[in-house]
């Protein structure tokens, strides 16, 4: 199989779908990739490691999406590279179509097979390409939000553990998954005062058993959320409905009560956010202001450590793409469900259930089409 590799163009991402490693890995097995010249220096993988791992540079985005009957992409095309995609050709990148009728639109009229790397799932339901991204994250999501909690980027001017007799943060997170996990890992090692807010008794019970003692569970209702809030320092938005919009748990009246100065990092943003203020921000320009609550909502907070993410990610997605490259996509997704999940539009009909809901277009059964 013919695989591109082109250079990210959202905003301000750093990140490549693929380490050198992981195309010596394609290489060997036969199939040809074409690498845009440039598309890993920000990840600190020059041209010449990818000649070394056998794959061919080309000068432009053009020539990787003409050549290629698979697109390996680290986030979602943007306007520009909607033409770029052909009938039949597999994209195989963060989609997040939830945060986009206008993108979900394009795909279908592309007609490419668009595998999203947020719904493939495993046989136990875990989200194995999702997952490390989340896990950065949910870990940068508290460095970011100990910066922005400092006075000269405009916050409270409060250290995130205190100090001796001076009292810590008051860290709360909406969502005990991955991202809320790492979230609350690293805020409890920073020395804050921790609650993890979420719907799911036994994961509730899993955190209470795992986390250190600064670390509070508590079940999620809008009587929790809007009783915790006043006293929040920082809140960390990490709720996922695996396809779907995010639930918008923080309205824009509950603002008025939190004090000035208070952080929200929204990880949900790539799924619409789970505050109803939230709006996706960029690297170069991470904040706004509403209400007085500092807004950092950039939507690939991965691509800040983008060498890092770059490995995660390769990990995880190699035997994915490996399997769709050997087997041919029909056979792959017939011999794994957790792979036909992640297809959420075939050849011009839009196969994930979820977006169709939430957009209320036509969903059509990946079983009926292929």
């Amino acid at each position: 199989m013919k695989i591109g590799i082109p250079k990210e163009i959202k905003t301000k991402e750093s990140r490549v779908a693929m380490t050198p490693a992981g195309v010596m890995e394609l290489t060997h097995r036969g199939h040809e990739i074409y690498v845009q010249k440039g598309a890993g220096l920000e990840s600190k993988f020059s041209n010449e490691q990818y000649i070394e791992a056998g794959a061919t540079l080309l000068d432009t985005i053009e020539e990787v999406y003409h050549v290629a009957d698979m697109i390996v992409k680290v986030k979602e095309p943007i306007e520009s590279e909607y033409a770029l995609l052909k009938k039949g050709q597999i994209l195989f990148t963060f989609l997040h179509l939830a945060s986009s009728k206008i993108l979900t639109e394009a795909m279908i009229r592309s007609g490419a097979v668009c595998i999203a790397y947020e719904t493939v799932v495993t046989k136990d339901r875990q989200l194995p390409l999702l997952t490390p991204m989340s896990e950065v994250a949910g870990r940068s999501s508290i460095q970011q939000g100990a910066k922005y909690l400092e006075k000269p980027q405009g916050g409270k001017g409060i250290l995130l553990g205190g100090v001796p007799g001076v009292r810590p943060a008051n860290v709360l997170i909406l969502g005990g998954g991955v991202v809320g996990t790492q979230a609350a890992y690293m805020a409890a090692g920073l020395g804050a005062n921790v609650t993890i807010l979420d719907i799911n008794l036994n994961r509730l019970r899993y955190l209470a058993d795992v986390m250190p003692a600064n670390v509070t569970t508590q079940f999620s209702n809008k009587h929790a959320i809007t009783e915790l809030l006043p006293s929040a320092d920082l809140v960390i938005g990490a709720v996922l409905v695996p396809g779907a919009a995010a639930p918008k748990l923080i309205k824009r009246d509950y603002l008025k009560n939190m004090r000035p100065g208070s952080v929200i990092v929204d990880v949900a943003v790539d799924q619409g956010g789970c505050c109803e203020t939230t709006r996706p921000t960029y690297h170069d320009d991470p904040t706004f202001v509403v209400d007085g609550v500092i807004h950092y909502c950039v939507a690939n907070m991965p691509g800040a450590v983008s060498q890092t993410s770059t490995y995660a990610l390769t990990n995880s997605t190699l035997n994915y793409g490996l399997k769709i490259a050997n087997m041919g996509l029909e056979q792959a997704i017939a011999t794994d469900d957790g792979l036909k999940l992640g297809v959420n539009c075939y050849q011009g009909y839009l196969t994930c259930e979820e977006v169709a809901h939430d957009f209320g277009m036509e969903y059509t059964n990946i079983d009926s089409l292929v």
